[in-house]
């Protein structure tokens, strides 16, 4: 809130009336405050809404008044740079300036007989004292600066933040735009003389001079573009452009659209439509710094040129040998930008990284991973160790931005570089406080997608994230809830971390209309750790959600199916909506018809079946399939009877000798003790391997949630055990019994849930079981097996 002290004379009045004004501040924190202080001080408000007007006398005989005129001043360059950019922060400046508090003058005006008697104006007792009130204004600008710079650090720029590397080298200057460079401010005055040269000339100026008058218009004061942009001169001037398209210079074209970079000039202006064209026409006959130079200018302008792109990559791929390294760099940020991977460029551009990759500066090396990352452009896994290890020896040097373009790029390649992710368990939770929202996420779904589990850095997010909530779109609070119920953590601070979490998904229930994918990745995410929020589990299961799933373009019915399962098993008080049974039918048949197809035949898992049934006596005592559908994995199902013997139950082949088969293995006392209890304490465990990759996990974190990506974990691959069978050497890693069995649980014996190893099922070098499998054993217990 900023307060300004104005002195007014009325006619009747020879006192000096002091008025308290006070303006509106966009940020509803401040409008809060601003009814807090009417309430605390009721007689400096007035009736009105927008002002507080206090009449006061300050000394009846021989009082002083400030005021402070550069105050006027500021609040005008305050508004030219709200228009700009930053809305919160310039009022408060007029307040916290050096120069604002040093100037400052002092008018001396003696009491007349209009003034009412001194006992009256002193017998005001709830009147608080100018100086506290002046305390109270400066405190409560001072707390709206500081909210206006959280916010400023919390709000991403997804124009101007990819475009740090170019502050790096001066080669950038021909390169790209570079809106901030300082320019002589052009008179509006001459602005207008301008215009009236346009309206006499009526389009019969020359091509310089046309190019002369973009230019020099676009150095108007900024508050002035959009009103230029809209007068029926200035397009009169457009006009007469696109008539002498052809007849400028290809320098005066890319002026006229610095120009208009300038100007906000409106992505669809029919001056635009005519540049794009007349560029494509002359590219060849371009240089490409001049290549590069457009195309950074559309994409200032925020203006889609596929075609224009296109060519640019094909000049680029005839003369990629004689690229330098910022037009390298530059180009890549094209490519990043405008979302397109040519693949026969970008086969080429890894031995460009690898040529420069020991010159990048570290901002170089973070837009080279933001522009694969963005164009989904698949590199070797050799390159993206080379980028890795360098980023593993300089993390300290990065900064945050960089280093989060590089991580999103290890989560895309699927990269289990260890070193880089030790480094971060280093470098990064001091950090985490300063990071912004979107900052946070990317660096927590990296740990999550790769499997990656450090404490430390999990605990700084949950510490920071509750202060921070209110910042995560719907795409965000999703995303972190997934993370943390993928990696199973429960923070110290839970309770607080959850909730916040759960409170923003509310607020942003709205945006789940749209993005229906971001609501079942958090509701999954939260499955994980046993925590089902009615409410939003009601909203997601009813039938106009589902029918929204449905448009999405992402396969969301499986989902559903997970979501609807577990809330039937888990909460059996829930009395909300329910997925229709139609649903639940065909996601069944899709599921199983994936199982048939892709995981009951894998090899590992014919060769444990096939043991398991050498072992018991045949196929009736093992059955593989899926006993529970939603979780997306297949079991071995084994029944054993009181005294420990397998019983016969998968008669879908009927066998006539349902007794013990004298074949294969022979069940011991010692093997029947490992497959009750699991694995010998002498046994080693096996070491979890890094991530596997496989079609389904690819690509593209911009264009997928997490759960399509965790492809392997979360769509077909099976689950893990904690104790081993000491059967064959080659089958011990794979096959798995559950270690807390015990024989007298039921009276008709025990119903054993064998599920065969996978590496997906753990985080990295840990046996710390994944989030979806610690549902899936959670969920078997409950229904009676063992796992």
């Amino acid at each position: 809130m900023a307060t300004v002290l104005i002195c007014r004379r009325f006619p009747r009045l020879s006192r000096v009336t002091t008025f308290s004004t006070t303006a509106k501040c966009k940020a509803e924190s401040g409008s809060n405050k601003s009814k807090q202080k009417k309430e605390e001080n009721p007689e400096t408000a007035n009736t009105r809404t927008e002002s507080a007007a206090t009449i006061q006398l300050l000394n009846p005989l021989d009082y002083r008044v400030s005021y402070n005129p550069s105050a006027y001043a500021k609040s005008r360059a305050a508004s030219q740079q709200h228009t700009a950019r930053n809305s919160d922060q310039a009022l408060g400046d007029n307040f916290t300036s050096p120069g604002s508090a040093q100037v400052q003058h002092t008018f001396g005006t003696a009491s007349s007989q209009a003034l009412p008697p001194i006992r009256d104006a002193l017998t005001k007792p709830k009147s608080k004292p100018v100086l506290e009130q002046t305390i109270s204004a400066l405190l409560s600008v001072a707390q709206t600066k500081e909210e206006a710079e959280k916010e400023k650090t919390e709000r991403h720029d997804s124009k101007e933040d990819p475009r740090v590397f170019q502050k790096g080298r001066p080669e950038y200057r021909s390169l790209s735009y570079n809106k901030f460079e300082p320019i002589e401010t052009l008179p509006l005055e001459e602005g207008e003389s301008i215009l009236h040269s346009v309206a006499v000339c009526k389009g019969s100026q020359s091509p310089g001079t046309i190019t002369d008058y973009f230019c020099r218009l676009s150095r108007l004061p900024v508050e002035q573009h959009a009103v230029l942009v809209s007068e029926l001169r200035f397009n009169t001037l457009c006009r007469c452009a696109v008539k002498n398209i052809r007849l400028f210079s290809t320098s005066d074209l890319i002026d006229i659209l610095k120009a208009c970079v300038r100007l906000v000039v409106p992505p669809t202006h029919p001056l635009l439509n005519a540049c794009e064209n007349e560029f494509c026409r002359r590219v060849w006959d371009m240089n490409l710094d001049q290549l590069l130079l457009v195309a950074d200018c559309w994409r200032c302008l925020e203006r889609s040129v596929p075609s224009y792109l296109s060519i640019l990559f094909s000049y680029a791929n005839m003369h990629w040998k004689d690229l330098t390294l910022p037009q390298f760099v530059q180009l890549l940020y094209i490519i990043g930008e405008g979302r397109r991977s040519p693949v026969d460029l970008m086969q080429k551009m890894e031995s460009m990284i690898l040529k420069y990759l020991d010159s990048f500066t570290l901002e170089e090396v973070g837009a080279v991973c933001l522009g694969l990352f963005k164009s989904l452009s698949a590199i070797s896994d050799h390159v993206m160790r080379k980028i890795a290890d360098r980023v593993s020896l300089q993390m300290e040097d990065m900064s945050t931005y960089a280093l989060v373009n590089v991580l999103k790029m290890l989560r895309y390649a699927r990269m289990d570089h260890l070193p880089v992710m030790k480094e971060l368990g280093k470098v990064i939770p001091a950090r985490i406080p300063t990071i912004n929202i979107q900052g946070i996420m990317h660096i927590t779904l990296t740990c999550s997608s790769l499997h990656y589990f450090d404490e430390g850095i999990m605990a700084a997010v949950a510490m920071s994230l509750p202060s921070k909530v209110t910042y995560c779109r719907s795409k965000d609070a999703a995303k972190f809830l997934w993370s943390f119920g993928c990696l199973d953590y429960e923070p110290p601070n839970e309770e607080e971390f959850y909730t916040s979490l759960i409170e923003q998904m509310h607020r942003k229930l709205h945006e789940f209309r749209k993005f229906p994918e971001h609501l079942l990745t958090g509701l999954l995410g939260l499955a994980f750790v046993k925590r089902f929020p009615e409410e939003l589990i009601d909203y997601a299961l009813r039938d106009e959600f589902v029918q929204k799933t449905r448009s999405s373009k992402y396969e969301l019915k499986k989902d559903l199916f997970t979501l609807g399962r577990s809330v039937e098993i888990e909460c059996p008080s829930y009395q909300g909506n329910r997925l229709p049974p139609q649903l639940y039918e065909e996601v069944t048949e899709m599921v199983l018809n994936f199982a048939e197809q892709e995981i009951y035949v894998r090899p590992e898992i014919v060769e444990a079946v096939s043991l398991l049934q050498s072992m018991l006596g045949g196929p009736e005592y093992v059955k593989n399939h899926m006993i529970l559908p939603h979780t997306r994995s297949s079991d071995l199902e084994v029944h054993l009877a009181m005294d420990g013997h397998p019983i016969p139950f998968n008669l879908k082949d009927p066998i006539e000798d349902k007794k013990l088969k004298d074949i294969g293995v022979s069940l011991t006392d010692d093997l029947m003790t490992q497959l009750i209890k699991g694995r010998s304490n002498n046994q080693p465990p096996v070491e979890v391997e890094n991530v596997d990759r496989t079609p389904g996990q690819e690509r593209g974190e911009e264009a997928r949630t997490p759960r399509t990506r965790d492809h392997a974990a979360f769509s077909g691959g099976p689950l893990i055990a904690d104790a081993r069978l000491q059967l064959e050497p080659k089958l011990e890693r794979y096959l798995e019994a559950p270690p807390s069995l015990t024989l007298n649980r039921q009276p008709q014996g025990v119903k054993l849930a064998i599920q065969v190893s996978n590496r997906n099922h753990y985080c990295y070098c840990s046996k710390r079981l994944l989030g979806l499998h610690c549902l899936k054993r959670r969920q078997l217990r409950q229904l009676g097996s063992c796992a």
